[in-house]
């Protein structure tokens, strides 16, 4: 058994030290003081001053790493699956550095320190897959959606797989629309062999091809007028699926169409997303669509209010290629069927059908040596465009698209331009015909009524004129001369090429302005 000793007070006592009170003026010896730190908003703000710096684009903020591709974050998403968003970096940032997750609301102070410090931040462009070089206007870069960054710079020296510098080089935007495009392959047998794989691949005629590789190099220019390109035939010829795959040339493999959408609000967000606007099956082109589309692709800005705001708006700007399918789009505007582009694909017999998985797989895999052969023209065009810039004496009003086709037909031996040319007379025969005015003024000026030397009077008398024989009361005819003189002026451009012109004269009567008809039939 074990013994305790007892309890003995008088050594307790004397064990105590007893307590004195310090003497006046007696310095203390410091307390030890646990190191303080920094709060996490305060970590997180100095993250994001040391690993990006910051721009505007449209008058909203986008970082940039330094030690990074050359890819835009938004600062202001919580999510973004193209770059990720800002927020989404910093928490990587601190999950990595202080192995923790920051509280949200240290994540809120963080961004809107950055966002403060951004607002002086220079406004640029940030380019959206294709982008001129800053420093060289003859190069291109075309941006291949990679992770890494890695790009394509495009010159008339030709191409070659690089890396954007971050400082001086494009910055590129990225959307979920912007999908990754296979790394080009130098074809061995140069760009004729793998635009003859392209060819193989979609069922154009022969004359519509020229046309359709003419579009996709004009998508490999930014900033100039391109027109509509639209894949028409009848039903079985695979307009959805030769759409995929022509867009999908820069714009990644089975990029999707989308059906139109059904206002101009809708139209606006989805076409700054994306560079290629695919629209799929069309039967029919609503006014506003029509008109939409024309600015489009010369170039366009959509204005709207901003969200729970009064006074302020968003802005979006875009100039994109426009691609359409359908069977019949009905009666065209003529501002429109000036821009159009039909590309042709002939029925494709029932002995060479293949299954669509078997068709992807093998656009797929031809995909690299197809984005090469359009790299390896590319270059050639580029390099012969200032020639045959100076060569081309007459310009449609398409006229960068014109020289672009001048250039290809110099390089390939081709006949692109004169197609082009008759896609457009047969566009305008379509107006024509599709137009009652136009069809009243046609039929009117080859009967033996119209004078020979032409007609001339007010536009009140060409309106009671044209609208006689129960014209004027069809549906559709308008009901006023002022309607009347809108309508020709819409359709005056197709009249002039077939020798129809329609002018007001210096002159005027007691009935008003005088106007002139006159025809000059072909030799």
């Amino acid at each position: 058994m074990t013994h305790v000793p007892a309890f003995d007070p008088t050594a307790a006592a004397r064990s105590v030290v007893p307590f004195r009170r310090p003497e006046a003026g007696a310095q203390q010896p410091p307390a030890p003081q646990q190191e303080r730190q920094p709060p996490q908003a305060e970590v997180l703000r100095v993250l994001g001053q040391n690993r990006f710096r910051y721009l505007h684009h449209n008058g909203a903020p986008y970082a940039v790493p330094y030690d990074g591709p050359p890819v835009a974050v938004p600062l202001r998403a919580t999510a973004h699956t193209g770059t990720g968003s800002l927020r989404q970096h910093l928490i990587r940032a601190y999950l990595t550095e202080q192995n923790r997750t920051p509280s949200q609301s240290a994540l809120a102070d963080a961004l809107a320190a950055l966002d403060a410090l951004a607002m002086h931040a220079v406004e640029v462009e940030l380019p959206l897959r294709i982008a001129a070089d800053p420093d060289a206007p003859a190069v291109t870069w075309l941006d291949l959606g990679r992770p890494d960054g890695e790009s394509v710079r495009l010159s008339p020296d030709g191409w070659m797989l690089t890396y954007p510098d971050v400082e001086t080089g494009p910055v590129w935007r990225r959307s979920r629309l912007v999908r990754p495009l296979p790394r080009p392959d130098r074809v061995s047998g140069g760009w004729r062999a793998g635009i003859e794989e392209f060819a193989a691949l979609l069922p154009f005629t022969a004359e519509t091809l020229p046309l359709a590789v003419g579009w996709l190099l004009a998508a490999l220019r930014p900033d100039i007028p391109r027109p509509v390109a639209y894949l028409t035939g009848e039903q079985g010829t695979g307009k959805s699926t030769s759409g995929q795959m022509l867009a999908g040339v820069i714009e990644g493999a089975r990029a999707p169409l989308r059906q139109a959408p059904e206002s101009l609000r809708d139209l606006g967000p989805i076409t700054a997303a994306g560079w290629v606007l695919a629209l799929d099956n069309l039967s029919g082109l609503p006014g506003w669509l029509s008109d939409a589309l024309c600015r489009i692709v010369t170039g366009d800005a959509q204005v709207t209010r901003a969200l729970y705001t009064d006074d302020d708006v968003n802005v979006l700007t875009y100039q994109r290629p426009v691609l359409l399918t359908g069977i019949d789009l009905g009666a065209l505007r003529n501002d429109l069927a000036e821009r159009m582009l039909p590309l042709e694909l002939q029925p494709i017999p029932r002995d060479k059908r293949r299954t669509a998985g078997a068709l992807w797989a093998a656009y797929e895999r031809a995909h690299p040596r197809i984005l090469g052969a359009l790299l390896d023209l590319a270059t050639e065009v580029w390099a012969d465009l200032p020639h045959a810039a100076a060569d081309l004496t007459e310009r449609p009003r398409l006229a960068d698209f014109a020289e672009l086709l001048h250039a290809l037909d110099r390089v390939t031996g081709w006949h692109s331009l004169d197609a082009f040319h008759a896609t457009q007379d047969a566009l305008n025969e379509t107006v024509l015909d599709g137009h009652p005015v136009a069809a009243a003024l046609r039929e009117w000026t080859v009967s033996p009524s119209f004078p020979p030397q032409g007609w001339t009077g007010t536009m009140a008398e060409l309106h009671r004129l044209l609208g006689s024989d129960g014209r004027g009361l069809a549906d559709g005819w308008p009901k006023t001369p002022a309607v009347l003189s809108a309508r020709i002026r819409q359709v005056a451009p197709a009249l002039r090429s077939r020798s129809i012109h329609v002018a007001r004269t210096s002159g005027s009567n007691k009935h008003g302005k005088v106007w002139a008809v006159t025809y000059a039939p072909p030799s």
